[in-house]
């Protein structure tokens, strides 16, 4: 017996080891096998608990911190894993009831007594919230502003819409303005918010288009306001357009059109001379309509951890208004007040700008679509497959997205589940929707009559990953996720020709000395980071 709890000892210290390497998938596999041994440790349960937590297995997390206790109710710090899990969840007075039983037993620690208080706060604000909220229809923050009154001061120098309109040279202004830390007047951020939600307010919860042979999309996953690395996406894929954007060609500039154009380099002299002649002939008719057509897609989790999300997701709004047919925006899981309320994005709003404006962001990120799908051949959303069999795709286009996500259904599930190797579906690590199997995902493409989906929503340590066979793709595109995640970015080209995903690999760009979750509420800073 003292053999066997040795042995469970130098694996707990071997996965300490990786623990604090932020290896946390070898740190999990050896507190599993520890526990393999001695399952009645809840110090191990407890570890494996932060390591689930690390790994946004929230659901995970929950179970062993709960597990923890049944092994030793006494066990303190398995009260504060499972206040750390329920935050994360969302659930709110559960966390509540645990940090109250911490600070019963240790009535002087001045750090159990501040998460409680904090999180106290969180429950009142909340209960307040509800108390107030009316049957009828909530009053938009738009019908309350006046922007045209707004004052644009004397001393800011910064980019400004051209009579109303983002145009390409504002995008490419404010991309400087914000790389330099500096902030884009409220005037212009509330014109592209109030614009850009009567662009989306239009669109489906399922947006369908068609790519030509000759077009390009390129669909990027989480950005999670790593705005740096968007940047660094921008400048190895070129800056969005509805052309091509890898080579340009100086000697159009007196026409009115941007025009951007990427030819293989087989074809690259017949196509320069093509335009060459065309400019010859009608230079007043060349524009963008004549060359292959480029397609981007950003696929969800664009603000919360990183602490630039305000510069990411102005950036991606600006040009959703630039290129509205052509710049595809799809909703995530973090797109949502629970998750901006405990992962920063709300108070960098409320830091940067104002409460009203956090109000705002929060109605246009309900029109988000939820899914796209390319070519009636590929979908693309942010979390996955359902949590039943039977899901079509005329029940996505009827799914009602103006609003905050329910804990189950079709809308929950294709913000928050995941692929899992072996069939059928089992419940969330994440403890929201579920886990689907190479089964599911077969037997959804063969009734929906599609080739394959893309999905992100998960850390890969390549930037991507492709399973069941190939049929269930996931990108992700925040490299070195929270600054200690290590892995690779990436993102996918797919061609109207055959829809073979090309995939591109990139690594993290230095950004300024802003920590991640430098705005999230102050437990998630104690409790996980």
């Amino acid at each position: 017996m003292a053999e066997v709890t040795n042995e469970a000892e130098l694996l707990k210290e071997k996965a300490n080891k990786f623990f604090k390497e932020k290896d946390y998938e070898n740190a999990i596999k050896y507190y599993s096998e520890a526990l393999e041994l001695n399952p009645s440790n809840a110090i191990y349960y407890s570890n494996r608990s932060l390591a689930y937590l690390r790994t946004e297995c929230y659901g995970y997390a929950l179970a062993d911190a709960t597990k923890a206790l049944e092994v030793d109710k006494n066990y303190i710090k398995g009260y504060y894993r499972r206040a750390t899990s329920n935050m994360a969840l969302g659930k709110f007075k559960a966390a509540l009831k645990d940090y109250e039983t911490v600070v019963k037993v240790r009535p002087n620690d001045k750090d159990a007594k501040m998460k409680y208080q904090e999180c106290n706060k969180i429950v009142k604000q909340k209960a307040f919230e509800r108390a107030i909220a009316s049957d009828e229809k909530k009053k938009s923050v738009v019908d309350s502003l006046d922007i045209e009154s707004m004052t644009i001061e004397d001393d800011y120098v910064g980019p400004k819409l051209e009579d109303g309109k983002v145009t390409l040279q504002f995008m490419k202004d404010m991309m400087d303005w914000f790389k330099d830390q500096k902030k884009l007047h409220r005037k212009c951020a509330y014109q592209i918010l109030v614009q850009v939600k009567d662009v989306l307010s239009k669109l489906p919860s399922l947006v369908e288009i068609t790519i030509k042979e000759t077009d390009k999309l390129t669909i990027c996953g989480d950005t999670h306001g790593q705005y740096y690395d968007l940047l660094n996406i921008f400048e190895l894929n070129g800056l969005p357009s509805e052309a091509n954007p890898y080579v340009s060609f100086p000697f159009l500039k007196n026409t009115n059109a941007s025009c951007f154009l990427f030819i293989p380099c087989s074809r690259f002299f017949p196509g320069l001379i093509y335009f060459w002649l065309k400019m010859r002939q009608e230079p007043q008719k060349l524009c963008v309509t004549d060359l292959n057509h480029s397609f981007q897609l950003f696929n969800g989790d664009f603000v919360d951890r990183g602490s630039f999300s305000v510069e990411v997701i102005l950036t991606l709004f600006g040009f959703k208004l630039l290129y509205p047919d052509h710049f595809h925006l799809l909703r995530g899981n973090h797109e949502t007040d629970n998750m901006n309320q405990m992962y920063g994005f709300e108070g960098e709003v409320k830091a940067k700008y104002t409460a009203q404006m956090f109000q705002l962001f929060s109605e246009v990120f309900q029109w988000l679509p939820l899914a796209q799908c390319i070519n009636n051949k590929v979908l693309v959303m942010h979390g996955g497959l359902f949590s039943e069999d039977g899901v079509t795709l005329e029940d996505l286009r009827k799914i009602d997205r103006n609003r905050q996500p329910p804990d189950s259904g079709p809308m929950c599930d294709l913000l928050w589940s995941d692929p899992q190797p072996q069939n059928g579906r089992s419940i969330s690590k994440r403890g929201v929707s579920c886990q689907f199997g190479p089964d599911v995902t077969q037997h959804f493409l063969e009734q929906n009559k599609l080739d394959y989906i893309v999905r992100s929503h998960e850390v890969k340590a390549e930037g991507y990953e492709v399973t069941h066979l190939g049929k269930c793709i996931t990108v992700f595109s925040a490299p070195n996720y929270c600054d200690q995640m290590g892995n690779k970015g990436a993102y996918i080209h797919l061609r109207g020709s055959d829809l073979k995903p090309e995939f591109h690999q990139f690594t993290a760009v230095p950004h300024p000395n802003v920590k991640p979750m430098a705005y999230a509420n102050t437990l998630m800073q104690l409790g996980m980071m």
